[in-house]
C-alpha cells in the first residue's frame, strides 16, 4: 500500500474516531434502515474497487495517448504539475457534481449521497457505484501519474481528502474558528478557498427557505473556489438544521447503489424539487 494511502486512510480513521466520541456515529438520530448499509457498502466499494480501476484504466490510457512520455512531469516544478491536478482532478470534479445535479438520469447515481438526512464522514463516499466510475476527474488522475505527476499527486490526494472529511463531518471544526476575532481575516479568506461545514453543509441542506441551504450550489470538493469563480457560491457561515433533499421519493438500498440495473417503480426524480 502507497504512503499517501495509508496517511488517507489514518485521516479516516482519525475522523470515525472523533464523530464516534463526540457524535452518534453508529446511529445517527435522522437516519433510517438501510442507510448504515449504503454508507458501508458504498465506501467499501469505491476504496477497495472503483477508485483503483479506474486511476489504473486512466494509467492505461495515458500509455496510449502518450507513448514515450512517461514520467514526463518528473522534471516539471511541482507548482504546475500542481495546478494540473486542481483542473483535470479539481474543477473537473465540480462540473461533473454541477452536472449531476442539473441531469435528472445522472442525478440518480448521485442520489444516494443526498439520499442520508445527516452528514458524516460515514457518508463521504455514499454514492451509486456508477457515480465514480464516470467521474472524470478520477481518470484524467490516472493519466496524470502516468506522466510522472505521482510524486505530486501523493501530497494532493492528502490535502484534498483531508479537506472533504473536514467538509462532511458533523464536527464543524470551523464554528469554533469564526468565533475568534482575530481570525476573521484568515476565515474570509479560507471559506473562499477550500470547503468547508459551513459551505458544504448548505449543500446538504433539506429546506431552501431556511436561509442556510443552498443545494443549487457550493459544489467543490477541495477548492470551494470553483464556486466563486463560475458563480454557485452562498456564504452564510450558517448550518441547515435538517439535511437530505424535499420531497425525494422513497428507493431501496439496492436501487441506491445499483441503479439502473436495480429500478423501482416510481415517479421521474426531478432534482429541482
Amino acid at each position: 500500500m502507497k504512503p499517501e494511502i495509508i496517511v488517507v486512510l489514518g485521516i479516516f480513521i482519525v475522523f470515525i474516531t472523533l464523530e464516534v466520541i463526540f457524535t452518534q456515529f453508529f446511529s445517527k438520530k435522522e437516519q433510517v434502515k438501510g442507510d448504515g448499509w449504503v454508507d458501508l457498502l458504498s465506501t467499501l466499494m469505491l476504496t477497495l474497487v472503483t477508485q483503483p480501476l479506474v486511476v489504473a484504466g486512466g494509467m492505461g490510457i495515458g500509455a496510449l495517448l502518450f507513448s514515450g512520455h512517461a514520467d514526463v512531469l518528473k522534471t516539471w516544478h511541482w507548482l504546475p504539475v500542481l495546478g494540473l491536478f486542481l483542473v483535470f482532478d479539481d474543477m473537473t470534479q465540480y462540473w461533473w457534481h454541477r452536472i449531476t445535479h442539473a441531469t435528472p438520469w445522472l442525478y440518480k447515481l448521485h442520489r444516494p449521497h443526498h439520499q442520508a438526512e445527516y452528514l458524516s464522514i460515514r457518508i463521504v463516499y455514499r454514492n451509486n457505484i456508477f457515480y465514480y466510475f464516470l467521474m472524470p476527474g478520477l481518470w484524467f488522475s490516472g493519466i496524470l501519474i502516468y506522466l510522472g505527476g505521482g510524486w505530486v499527486y501523493a501530497g494532493y490526494i492528502i490535502v484534498k481528502m483531508s479537506v472533504i472529511y473536514g467538509a462532511h463531518s458533523d464536527l464543524r471544526w470551523d464554528r469554533h474558528l469564526y468565533n475568534i476575532k482575530a481570525l476573521a481575516p484568515l476565515m474570509w479568506v479560507l471559506e473562499r478557498t477550500i470547503s468547508t461545514p459551513a459551505t458544504h453543509s448548505a449543500h446538504h441542506g433539506k429546506y431552501a427557505a431556511d436561509g442556510a441551504t443552498h443545494y443549487k450550489g457550493n459544489y467543490g470538493n477541495l477548492l470551494f473556489f470553483w464556486d466563486i469563480l463560475f458563480g454557485s457560491a452562498k456564504i452564510t457561515r450558517q448550518y441547515p438544521e435538517e439535511f437530505g433533499v424535499e420531497n425525494l421519493p422513497d428507493t431501496s438500498v439496492a436501487e441506491q447503489l445499483l441503479w439502473p440495473v436495480v429500478r423501482a417503480k416510481q415517479p421521474a426524480l426531478d432534482p429541482a424539487e
